[in-house]
């Protein structure tokens, strides 16, 4: 039986720390390796149980942000992983400047975080689209550049089509059937809509999408 993901998970709301906690674990392939609600548990939690990834609040004793140096500074290739409120553009590049592999907005749901965690594990970065997009805008309007606005603009209208279906949980094979196309034309598709909306796999081009109809960007 292969080995799951290992997490600690640290948040000082005992709560929400324990729902994530629970749900990872009954989502399987997540192996819960300890939890914490402050700076210093973040530390001490990841020089003894070496986790696979750091799961960190920002706003608890010490600080989560400030945690993330500390770790790596003993542990450079450690995975570190942002779940906050916090929609604050300056958490976000702070946080990824310090090393995160990802930032996610507590309201994510359990199936999609879960997923997040598995991207992470391994080894690419993850930050909740609408924020990505915010960070974007506002690196252009400070560097001068036409603010970044609809995320699905750069889509064709059959991308976009394509994109609809599959976040509502078609397959390629059963888009394919709905649109009357050949399969591998919807994988070419999704290929190109991957690319364009720079995400590594389906479930994260839904987010986007999601995250795009409700700032009010209709999918096509």
């Amino acid at each position: 039986m292969m080995a799951g993901i290992r997490i600690a998970v640290i948040d000082d709301h005992p709560l929400f720390r324990e729902g994530v906690a629970r749900s990872l674990s009954e989502n399987g392939g997540f192996e819960i390796v300890g939890e914490g609600a402050t700076k210093e548990d973040a530390l001490q939690i990841t020089e003894a149980k070496r986790p696979d990834i750091v799961l960190l609040d920002i706003s608890m004793p010490g600080g989560g942000l400030n945690a993330i140096e500390p770790i790596l500074a003993r542990h450079p290739t450690q995975k570190i992983l942002l779940l906050t409120v916090s929609e604050r553009t300056e958490d976000v590049a702070k946080a990824l400047n310090s090393g995160a592999k990802g930032y996610v907005l507590k309201g994510v749901g359990s199936r999609a975080l879960a997923e997040i965690l598995r991207t992470v594990a391994a080894g690419e970065s993850y930050v909740s689209p609408s924020l990505s997009a915010r960070l974007l805008s506002d690196l252009s309007t400070r560097s001068g550049l036409p603010p970044v606005t609809n995320p699905l603009a750069a889509l064709t209208e059959r991308e976009r089509e394509i994109l609809t279906l599959v976040a509502g949980g078609l397959s390629n094979k059963h888009v394919a059937r709905r649109l009357d196309l050949q399969e591998k034309t919807v994988k070419h598709h999704m290929t190109r809509i991957l690319a364009k909306l720079d995400v590594s796999n389906r479930t994260q081009a839904a987010m986007v999408l999601r995250d795009a109809v409700e700032n009010g960007y209709p999918p096509a």
